[in-house]
């Protein structure tokens, strides 16, 4: 009975998706990525090429969820800031990996365009809703989005340090302070 191309795929970049959160780029190993998969390192690179290609890949999986799971809504930008939120809780992967992205190819390679569309996207929606007069119009879309992203990611991105101090917030607690924050930062 031949195997299923398709499920082989899946597991590998479920493999690879904790190999580089743990590890990044250069210190991932195709061969541990091939045996958590139950596949082998040939199938690797007859799916993905090379490692570089299978980071794109799982990384670019890890961008779809979240973009799926996150919908932007303009009009309330405060919950859009909660949803991705959560994701990054359920899914803390996802900014490990763009560590390791940021710091392992740092401007060396061109951006992901499926990643680079869905921000266009995004800034397009809040320029949009500033257009009809449901955002203020006195910042750049650019500045709004940015300002949520990284909101939404204070918790996740914390340094070690203050990571310690953390668990005196529920999830709860650090969502609503998340969604508080944001409300305050675009009210005007």
């Amino acid at each position: 009975m031949p195997g299923d191309s398709a499920a082989t795929q899946r597991r590998l970049i479920e493999a690879a998706i904790a190999e580089f959160a743990a590890l990044g780029i250069a210190g991932a190993r195709v061969d541990r990525i091939a045996a958590a998969a139950k596949s082998n390192k040939a199938q690797i690179y007859q799916y993905f090429g090379n490692k570089d290609a299978l980071f794109d890949a799982a990384f670019n999986a890890l961008v779809v969820t979240s973009i799926q799971e996150a919908p932007i809504d303009p009009l309330d930008l405060p919950e859009y800031a909660g949803r991705l939120f959560d994701g990054y809780e359920k899914r803390p992967e996802l900014l490990r990996m763009a560590t390791w992205y940021r710091l392992e190819r740092g401007g060396t390679t061109a951006p992901l365009e499926p990643v680079v569309d869905n921000i266009r996207d995004k800034l397009d929606a809040i320029a949009a809703a500033q257009g009809r007069g449901d955002l203020p119009g006195n910042d750049d879309p650019v500045t709004i989005l940015g300002l949520v992203l990284h909101l939404a990611q204070v918790w996740s991105s914390a340094s070690p340090e203050f990571a310690v101090f953390i668990p005196r917030l529920s999830k709860a607690q650090r969502r609503a302070a998340l969604v508080d924050a944001v409300r305050r930062v675009l009210t005007y």
